[in-house]
Protein backbone atom coordinates (compact mmCIF):
# COMPACT_ATOMS: atom_id res chain seq x y z
CA UNK A 1 0.00 0.00 0.00
CA UNK A 2 3.06 2.52 0.79
CA UNK A 3 4.31 1.34 -2.39
CA UNK A 4 1.66 2.66 -4.39
CA UNK A 5 1.27 6.32 -2.64
CA UNK A 6 4.81 6.90 -3.65
CA UNK A 7 3.94 6.10 -7.39
CA UNK A 8 1.12 8.57 -7.28
CA UNK A 9 3.33 10.87 -5.67
CA UNK A 10 6.20 10.40 -8.26
CA UNK A 11 3.81 10.76 -11.39
CA UNK A 12 2.03 14.06 -10.18
CA UNK A 13 5.69 15.47 -9.75
CA UNK A 14 6.57 14.19 -13.09
CA UNK A 15 3.26 15.78 -14.83
CA UNK A 16 3.39 19.50 -14.06
CA UNK A 17 7.32 19.53 -15.30
CA UNK A 18 6.83 18.20 -18.64
CA UNK A 19 3.25 20.26 -19.11
CA UNK A 20 5.68 23.29 -18.07
CA UNK A 21 8.53 22.00 -20.55
CA UNK A 22 5.88 21.90 -23.19
CA UNK A 23 4.48 25.28 -22.94
CA UNK A 24 7.99 26.61 -22.68
CA UNK A 25 8.71 24.95 -26.08
CA UNK A 26 5.78 26.62 -27.64
CA UNK A 27 6.62 30.20 -26.62
CA UNK A 28 9.98 29.48 -28.10
CA UNK A 29 9.04 28.17 -30.70
CA UNK A 30 8.37 31.44 -32.66
CA UNK A 31 11.86 33.18 -31.91
CA UNK A 32 13.45 29.78 -34.05
CA UNK A 33 11.63 31.09 -36.99
CA UNK A 34 13.83 33.09 -39.33
CA UNK A 35 13.43 35.90 -42.46
CA UNK A 36 13.46 34.33 -45.83
CA UNK A 37 17.28 34.68 -47.30
CA UNK A 38 18.52 36.41 -50.02
CA UNK A 39 18.08 33.79 -52.55
CA UNK A 40 14.48 33.51 -51.97
CA UNK A 41 13.86 37.05 -52.01
CA UNK A 42 15.35 37.48 -55.58
CA UNK A 43 13.23 34.19 -56.42
CA UNK A 44 10.41 36.01 -54.79
CA UNK A 45 10.99 39.72 -56.73
CA UNK A 46 12.14 38.15 -59.97
CA UNK A 47 8.80 35.83 -60.28
CA UNK A 48 6.45 39.09 -59.55
CA UNK A 49 8.07 41.48 -61.80
CA UNK A 50 7.65 38.67 -65.09
CA UNK A 51 4.55 37.96 -64.11
CA UNK A 52 3.83 42.07 -64.94
CA UNK A 53 2.59 42.35 -67.61
CA UNK A 54 3.99 46.32 -68.01
CA UNK A 55 7.64 44.83 -67.01
CA UNK A 56 7.76 41.18 -68.73
CA UNK A 57 9.07 42.44 -71.94
CA UNK A 58 11.89 44.78 -70.01
CA UNK A 59 15.34 43.42 -68.64
CA UNK A 60 14.89 44.06 -65.40
CA UNK A 61 18.12 42.74 -62.78
CA UNK A 62 17.25 41.73 -59.34
CA UNK A 63 19.94 41.45 -56.96
CA UNK A 64 19.70 41.17 -53.00
CA UNK A 65 22.35 40.96 -50.06
CA UNK A 66 20.94 41.00 -46.79
CA UNK A 67 17.59 41.87 -47.42
CA UNK A 68 18.51 44.73 -49.29
CA UNK A 69 16.95 44.91 -53.22
CA UNK A 70 19.05 46.73 -55.94
CA UNK A 71 16.90 46.74 -59.30
CA UNK A 72 18.88 47.77 -62.44
CA UNK A 73 18.14 47.64 -66.30
CA UNK A 74 15.59 49.18 -68.70
CA UNK A 75 12.03 49.78 -68.44
CA UNK A 76 9.36 51.30 -70.94
CA UNK A 77 8.56 54.14 -69.30
CA UNK A 78 9.42 56.11 -66.11
CA UNK A 79 6.22 55.20 -64.70
CA UNK A 80 7.32 51.59 -64.83
CA UNK A 81 10.61 52.00 -62.49
CA UNK A 82 7.66 52.68 -59.50
CA UNK A 83 5.71 49.77 -60.32
CA UNK A 84 8.96 47.33 -60.06
CA UNK A 85 10.15 49.07 -57.30
CA UNK A 86 6.38 48.52 -55.80
CA UNK A 87 6.94 44.87 -56.53
CA UNK A 88 10.29 44.26 -54.57
CA UNK A 89 8.82 45.45 -51.30
CA UNK A 90 8.04 41.92 -50.04
CA UNK A 91 8.25 40.89 -46.68
CA UNK A 92 11.59 40.52 -45.72
CA UNK A 93 12.89 43.12 -47.44
CA UNK A 94 15.25 45.98 -45.89
CA UNK A 95 15.59 48.67 -48.87
CA UNK A 96 15.24 49.08 -52.30
CA UNK A 97 17.95 50.48 -54.19
CA UNK A 98 16.37 51.64 -57.69
CA UNK A 99 18.41 52.21 -60.46
CA UNK A 100 16.54 51.35 -63.52
CA UNK A 101 17.01 53.68 -66.46
CA UNK A 102 13.53 54.54 -68.87
CA UNK A 103 13.93 54.28 -72.56
CA UNK A 104 11.49 57.41 -72.43
CA UNK A 105 13.97 59.61 -71.90
CA UNK A 106 16.21 58.22 -74.56
CA UNK A 107 13.43 58.21 -77.12
CA UNK A 108 13.04 61.55 -76.51
CA UNK A 109 16.64 62.69 -76.55
CA UNK A 110 17.01 60.85 -79.67
CA UNK A 111 14.37 62.22 -81.81
CA UNK A 112 15.40 66.01 -80.81
CA UNK A 113 18.75 64.83 -81.94
CA UNK A 114 17.30 63.94 -85.15
CA UNK A 115 15.22 67.12 -85.57
CA UNK A 116 18.04 69.11 -84.70
CA UNK A 117 20.31 67.19 -87.30
CA UNK A 118 17.28 67.86 -89.78
CA UNK A 119 17.70 71.41 -89.40
CA UNK A 120 20.80 72.01 -89.79
CA UNK A 121 20.73 70.27 -93.02
CA UNK A 122 17.88 72.06 -94.23
CA UNK A 123 19.64 75.71 -93.33
CA UNK A 124 23.04 74.27 -94.84
CA UNK A 125 20.92 73.26 -97.99
CA UNK A 126 19.40 76.68 -97.79
CA UNK A 127 22.82 78.46 -97.19
CA UNK A 128 24.09 76.45 -100.08
CA UNK A 129 21.27 77.56 -102.13
CA UNK A 130 21.96 80.92 -101.40
CA UNK A 131 25.29 80.95 -102.27
CA UNK A 132 24.75 79.37 -105.64
CA UNK A 133 26.35 82.24 -108.21
CA UNK A 134 26.83 81.98 -112.38
CA UNK A 135 30.20 82.05 -113.01
CA UNK A 136 29.98 85.47 -114.57
CA UNK A 137 28.72 86.71 -110.69
CA UNK A 138 31.68 85.11 -109.14
CA UNK A 139 33.93 86.66 -112.12
CA UNK A 140 32.27 90.03 -111.43
CA UNK A 141 32.37 89.90 -107.78
CA UNK A 142 35.87 88.58 -107.36
CA UNK A 143 37.08 91.27 -109.78
CA UNK A 144 35.68 94.18 -107.21
CA UNK A 145 37.15 92.51 -104.48
CA UNK A 146 40.62 92.70 -106.18
CA UNK A 147 40.39 96.18 -107.05
CA UNK A 148 38.97 97.46 -104.08
CA UNK A 149 41.70 95.57 -101.61
CA UNK A 150 44.79 97.27 -104.32
CA UNK A 151 43.27 100.33 -103.65
CA UNK A 152 43.05 100.06 -100.05
CA UNK A 153 46.64 98.18 -99.64
CA UNK A 154 48.13 101.06 -101.08
CA UNK A 155 46.90 103.65 -98.88
CA UNK A 156 47.60 101.93 -96.08
CA UNK A 157 51.37 100.70 -97.33
CA UNK A 158 51.46 104.76 -98.76
CA UNK A 159 52.62 103.48 -101.95
CA UNK A 160 53.38 105.32 -104.79
CA UNK A 161 50.17 106.16 -106.58
CA UNK A 162 51.20 106.57 -109.97
CA UNK A 163 49.33 107.53 -112.88
CA UNK A 164 49.75 104.15 -114.47
CA UNK A 165 48.67 102.84 -111.00
CA UNK A 166 45.66 104.72 -111.30
CA UNK A 167 45.13 103.75 -115.17
CA UNK A 168 45.18 99.80 -114.42
CA UNK A 169 42.90 100.32 -111.30
CA UNK A 170 40.63 102.17 -113.09
CA UNK A 171 40.47 99.74 -115.96
CA UNK A 172 40.24 96.92 -113.69
CA UNK A 173 37.08 98.51 -111.98
CA UNK A 174 35.36 99.20 -116.01
CA UNK A 175 35.72 95.27 -115.93
CA UNK A 176 34.18 94.24 -113.05
CA UNK A 177 30.82 96.38 -113.95
CA UNK A 178 27.93 95.17 -115.91
CA UNK A 179 26.84 98.15 -117.40
CA UNK A 180 29.98 98.47 -118.90
CA UNK A 181 30.11 95.34 -121.15
CA UNK A 182 30.31 95.78 -124.42
CA UNK A 183 32.28 99.88 -124.23
CA UNK A 184 35.44 100.49 -125.65
CA UNK A 185 36.58 102.91 -123.52
CA UNK A 186 40.66 104.13 -123.12
CA UNK A 187 41.63 105.55 -119.89
CA UNK A 188 44.55 108.11 -119.90
CA UNK A 189 46.01 109.52 -116.66
CA UNK A 190 48.25 112.38 -116.80
CA UNK A 191 49.08 114.33 -113.43
CA UNK A 192 46.29 112.49 -111.66
CA UNK A 193 44.23 114.15 -114.21
CA UNK A 194 42.30 110.93 -116.00
CA UNK A 195 40.47 111.16 -119.52
CA UNK A 196 38.37 108.55 -120.56
CA UNK A 197 37.80 108.43 -124.21
CA UNK A 198 35.55 106.47 -126.71
CA UNK A 199 32.53 104.54 -126.89
CA UNK A 200 29.71 103.46 -124.11
CA UNK A 201 26.24 102.02 -125.18
CA UNK A 202 24.12 104.14 -123.34
CA UNK A 203 24.27 107.45 -120.77
CA UNK A 204 24.06 105.34 -117.64
CA UNK A 205 27.42 103.79 -119.00
CA UNK A 206 28.98 106.64 -119.08
CA UNK A 207 27.57 107.94 -115.95
CA UNK A 208 28.47 104.55 -113.99
CA UNK A 209 32.14 105.16 -116.17
CA UNK A 210 32.88 108.76 -114.71
CA UNK A 211 31.75 107.23 -111.10
CA UNK A 212 34.11 104.58 -110.83
CA UNK A 213 37.03 106.72 -112.06
CA UNK A 214 36.34 109.98 -109.81
CA UNK A 215 36.17 106.96 -106.51
CA UNK A 216 39.90 105.34 -107.23
CA UNK A 217 42.76 106.67 -104.77
CA UNK A 218 44.53 109.25 -106.23
CA UNK A 219 42.73 110.79 -108.94
CA UNK A 220 42.02 114.77 -108.91
CA UNK A 221 39.79 114.81 -111.65
CA UNK A 222 38.34 113.04 -114.76
CA UNK A 223 37.91 114.73 -117.93
CA UNK A 224 34.46 112.75 -120.08
CA UNK A 225 35.27 112.21 -123.32
CA UNK A 226 33.30 109.38 -124.16
CA UNK A 227 30.43 109.17 -126.97
CA UNK A 228 26.97 107.22 -126.21
CA UNK A 229 26.40 104.92 -129.41
CA UNK A 230 22.90 104.05 -128.14
CA UNK A 231 20.41 105.25 -130.82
Amino acid sequence: MKLSVITAVAVLAIAPASGMTSTVAAQSAPATQTRANDDQLTREIATRIANDKTLSPDAVKVTVKEGVVTLSGMVGKDADKATAEELARVPGVVRVENHLKSREKATDKVEGTAGAVASATKTGAEKTAGAVKTGAEKTVEATKKAAGATKTAAVKTGENVTDGWITSRIKTRFMAEEVLRGSAINVDTDHHVVTLKGAVPTTAARDKAMELAKEVEGVDKVVDSLTVTAK
